[in-house]
């Protein structure tokens, strides 16, 4: 029987199992995850660890039986070590120790990214975490639990960052946030983040921006993060969150090249160039449908359609990936900052004349209770005419995010701005305007 061997239990490896299930019902199909958790929310994490979200197991997409269900094999807690790819095998260690050696007749890699451990001293202190899988936040709770911790400083102002800002607020916790970069969320324009800055402010957590971290020290029963000209900020917890890196360790022992941001290297079939293995998710570099070419953009619903792509791939499918624009959303308290597609700065380095406008409006007619402002910014190539990217920051209750779609599928489409301003886009007072905001930002631009 044809053998399918995934590794991987996360979003790319669980959807590329369901789509092989989906067409072809007598492969054999197997999933190898390091850890006891297949398909688990991550991005739900930090919801976790607020206390929204009270059951760890809930954050399951699917259950390991829902899985099995399917007729997938599951190969839980052991590590793939070493690939074979000459006799089409994978050399794995389990939790306990034990080796055993799996064949295949396809092989897809789906590891994922690790998080960037910055080499600063202090990393490996008690209290000390980063926070990307499961285990991670079962180490950040049991902590939360046990020792009590009144203050957090979280290291980086990226989205697990400013959620996690968020999450520990939520718990009651004092959080200071120190960011790098002159500004958080630096995949937006630094005006919409400094927004996002003084909501953080709002709900009282201390952010210092522009700021490098020296180390983290341990003194008197206490962390402290010692910051550029010796400044120490008191702690009893330190998230480090910095960013994110492929996963590609597994993939080079079987001789796979490696790409954009050193992931790994694969065509939009999701092909390496060993044959019959394949790669997808956080591991790979990914196809941007603006620029024409692959960059290095981790996100999960990117991982989904990759590893749905994949899956049908290997059963001698010829599907592309259509490729990503880095649609993004985050809640940080009360706001919602969204993004998609090129900001000026990557625009002009990719060869096109941006002009970008920028838009503040209500979310729907003011005289109905409840108006909020949304704060809109649109680029688009000057001498094209076509739509480049967004970027929204609003009220939670301002439909942001569904608003930053409308603007995705513009681009996935190609449009040009002025085409906005003519499409079918519903109203009613309470929702919107008879020109939605993202409309209104189009004709800005024109």
């Amino acid at each position: 029987m044809t053998h399918m061997l995934i590794i991987g239990g996360s979003d790319a490896g669980i959807s590329a199992a369901l789509r092989i299930r989906e067409l072809d019902s007598q492969v054999r199909v197997t999933v190898a995850a390091a850890d006891a958790y297949p398909n688990f929310s991550i991005c739900g994490l930090p919801f976790y660890l607020s206390g929204e979200v009270a059951d760890w197991r809930t954050l399951a997409h699917r259950t390991s039986s829902e899985i099995e269900s399917h007729g997938i094999d599951l190969l839980l807690d052991y590590r793939a070590e070493c690939i074979d790819a000459d006799n089409k095998s994978v050399q794995f260690v389990s939790a306990a120790g034990q080796s055993v050696t799996v064949g295949y007749d396809q092989l897809l890699i789906g590891t994922g990214a690790e998080s960037v451990r910055p080499s600063i001293p202090g990393m490996d202190l008690p209290g000390v975490f980063c926070l990307r899988w499961m285990g991670d936040s079962f180490a950040v709770k049991a902590f939360l639990d046990s020792a009590a911790p009144r203050r957090a400083v979280i290291i980086g102002g990226g989205y697990i960052g400013l959620e996690m800002a968020d999450a520990l607020t939520v718990r009651g916790m004092a959080v200071t946030l120190v960011e790098f970069a002159p500004e958080v969320l630096t995949t937006l324009d630094p005006e919409l983040g400094g927004r996002i800055r003084a909501e953080l402010e709002t709900k009282g957590v201390t952010v210092h921006t522009g700021t490098a971290v020296q180390g983290i020290e341990h003194r008197d029963s206490a962390l402290s993060v010692v910051v550029a000209g010796g400044s120490r900020i008191p702690a009893d917890l330190v998230l480090v969150a910095v960013g994110a890196r492929p996963a590609t360790g597994l993939a080079r022992t079987a001789g796979v090249g490696l790409g954009e941001g050193g992931a790994i290297a694969v065509d939009r079939t999701m092909a390496t160039g060993v044959p019959a293995i394949w790669a997808a998710g956080d591991c790979v570099h990914t196809w941007h449908r603006v620029l024409g070419r692959h960059v290095y953009m981790p996100l999960g619903t990117t991982a989904h359609k990759q590893g749905r792509v994949a899956g049908e791939n290997m059963l001698g499918g010829q599907r592309e990936f259509a490729g990503s624009l880095g649609t993004q959303v985050v809640k940080v308290c009360d706001q919602v900052a969204a993004r998609t597609g090129l900001r000026d700065t990557g625009a002009a380095a990719a060869g096109f004349d941006p002009l970008t406008v920028a838009l503040t409006t209500w979310d729907h007619k003011a005289y109905y209770p409840g108006a909020t402002e949304l704060h809109l910014r649109v680029t688009g190539c000057r001498r094209s005419g076509r739509l480049l990217g967004a970027q929204i920051v609003g009220h939670r209750s301002a439909e942001v995010s569904k608003r930053i779609d409308i603007f995705a599928t513009a681009l996935h489409h190609g449009m040009q701005v002025e085409e906005l301003s003519h499409l079918d886009l519903s109203y009613t007072p309470p929702l919107s305007s008879p020109f939605d905001p993202v409309q209104m930002a189009a004709m800005q631009w024109e």
